[in-house]
C-alpha cells in the first residue's frame, strides 16, 4: 500500500503505469493540483506518475522476483536521470528534476519504500519500521513536492515530514480491510499490544473486537502530525501552500469520518464527496 509513482525498458510498459493527468483524473491529489501553475503542475505530475509506476509494481502480481528486479531498473533508471543520459520515456521527468532541483535521495526513497511491500508482506510492523515506512511512501514523496511549491527548506522539510506521516496514517487507517484482503496490516505492533490484540493474521486483527483500541492510538497520532502541518503552513506564504492545505483538508476529513464512523467490522470505505472535494479546492484557490 502506498497509498499517495520502467524508463526505457520493457519492464516500465509491463508496470501499467500512466503518466500525466490522465493518471490522477479524479482524484483528492489531482483537485489539489490543478490549482498550480502549469510549470509546478506539470512537474507534479511527473513526480505522480513515479510514483504511481514503482507503486503499481509494489502491488502487482508478479512473483516478488519480478517485482524486485523491477524497482531495481528504476533505481538504475533514476540515476541516469542525475548522470545526464536519462532513459526516452523519462526525459520529462528528468528535465523536472533539473528545474526544481528534485533530489535523487527521495526517488529512491520512495523506491525503497515500494520495496519493502514486496520483500515481504508488512504485518504489524514496529513504531520504528512503520515510521520508516511512511517517511520513504509519504514524506519523501512531501520533499519533492515542497520544492515544486517553493517552499523554503526548513519549512518544507518539515511539512513533507508532519504531513507525509499525516496522510499516511490515515491511509492505513482507511484501507484496514483492504490490506488485510492481501495479506498485509500496517497498524503498530504497540498499538495491538496495547489493546490486547495478539491475533496473527490480518484478517484476525481486522475483525478483531478491540481494534477500535489500537486504531484510536493511530490517529491520535496522525491528528497530532495534522496539528503540526497546519502549524507549518501558517507560517508559509499562502500561495506557496495551496496545494498542501487542500490535502491536509481532505485527508482530514476522512479521519474525522473514520473515528466518527468507528472500527467495528464490518466498515464502510470512508470518501469525501465530491462536491466538498470542489468546495475545498475553490476555497483555497481563491483564498
Amino acid at each position: 500500500m502506498a497509498g499517495t509513482q520502467i524508463a526505457a525498458s520493457d519492464s516500465r510498459a509491463a508496470s501499467g503505469a500512466q503518466a500525466g493527468p490522465a493518471a490522477s483524473s479524479g482524484s483528492s491529489f489531482h483537485a489539489a493540483l490543478r490549482i498550480l501553475p502549469a510549470a509546478q503542475r506539470q512537474a507534479m505530475f511527473e513526480i505522480y506518475a513515479f510514483c504511481r509506476a514503482v507503486d503499481d509494481i509494489a502491488d502487482g502480481d508478479a512473483p516478488h522476483a519480478e517485482r524486485l528486479a523491477a524497482l531495481d531498473a528504476w533505481r538504475r533508471d533514476i540515476a541516469a536521470c542525475y548522470a545526464g543520459n536519462p532513459p526516452a520515456p523519462l526525459q520529462p521527468l528528468s528535465a523536472q528534476i533539473r528545474a526544481f532541483d528534485l533530489q535523487q535521495a527521495d526517488f529512491l526513497a520512495v523506491i525503497d519504500g515500494m520495496t519493502m511491500d514486496v520483500v515481504q508482506d508488512i504485518c504489524a510492523p514496529d513504531a520504528a519500521t512503520l515510521d520508516l515506512y511512511c517517511d520513504r511512501v509519504a514524506s519523501a514523496v512531501g520533499r519533492l513536492a515542497v520544492r515544486v511549491f517553493g517552499l523554503e527548506t526548513d519549512c518544507g522539510m518539515a511539512l513533507a515530514h508532519h504531513l507525509g506521516r499525516a496522510l499516511q496514517l490515515t491511509n492505513i487507517l482507511r484501507d484496514i480491510d483492504e490490506d488485510a484482503a492481501i495479506g498485509r496490516l500496517y497498524l503498530p505492533a504497540e498499538a495491538l499490544a496495547a489493546a490486547g490484540i495478539a491475533a496473527a493474521t490480518p484478517a484476525a486483527v481486522a475483525t478483531h473486537p478491540a481494534l477500535g483500541q489500537a486504531c484510536a492510538a493511530v490517529a491520535r497520532e496522525a491528528q497530532a502530525h495534522y496539528d503540526q502541518a497546519q502549524a507549518i503552513m501558517a507560517r508559509c506564504p499562502a500561495r506557496q501552500v495551496r496545494s498542501p492545505r487542500i490535502m491536509a483538508e481532505v485527508y482530514h476529513r476522512i479521519l474525522a469520518r473514520l473515528c466518527a464512523q468507528g472500527w467495528r467490522a464490518p466498515r464502510q470505505r470512508v470518501r469525501v464527496p465530491r462536491a466538498q472535494l470542489l468546495w475545498i479546492v475553490l476555497r483555497h484557490a481563491i483564498g
